[in-house]
C-alpha cells in the first residue's frame, strides 16, 4: 500500500496516524507540507527513521525545494519527482491519503 501524507507534522497528527497504520513493506510518500517530516534533526526524525525500518519513505522533491528544505533531508528517504509519484501510485494496489 502507498500512504501519502500532505499535512505538516507540526500542525496535525496525520503522520503519526499513518505510521500507526502502515504495515511492514508499505510505502510512505511525504508531499506538500508533509515534507517537513523529512527534515534531519527535527523532533520527528526519530519517528521517521523508525518507520524506515519497516517501510520505504519517499518525499516529493519539488515540495522540498518549494519549502527551502531540499538539502536537509534524513538519510535514506528517497526523493521522487511528479513522474515518480505517479509510478508509486501505479505500483501499489491501494493508495491511502492521510489528511
Amino acid at each position: 500500500m502507498l500512504h501519502t501524507v500532505n499535512k505538516s507534522p507540526f500542525e496535525k497528527n496525520s503522520l503519526e496516524t499513518c505510521f500507526a497504520h502502515a504495515k511492514e513493506g508499505s510505502a510512505i510518500l511525504l508531499i506538500e507540507d508533509g515534507v517537513y517530516a523529512a527534515i534531519q534533526g527535527s523532533v520527528f526524525s526519530d519517528k521517521v527513521k523508525q518507520a524506515m525500518s519497516t517501510c520505504t519513505v519517499y518525499a516529493l522533491e519539488g515540495d522540498l525545494k518549494a519549502r527551502g528544505v531540499a538539502g536537509k533531508v534524513i538519510d535514506g528517504i528517497q526523493l521522487v519527482d511528479y513522474a515518480g509519484f505517479v509510478d508509486l501510485a501505479c505500483q501499489h494496489d491501494k493508495v491511502t491519503a492521510w489528511l
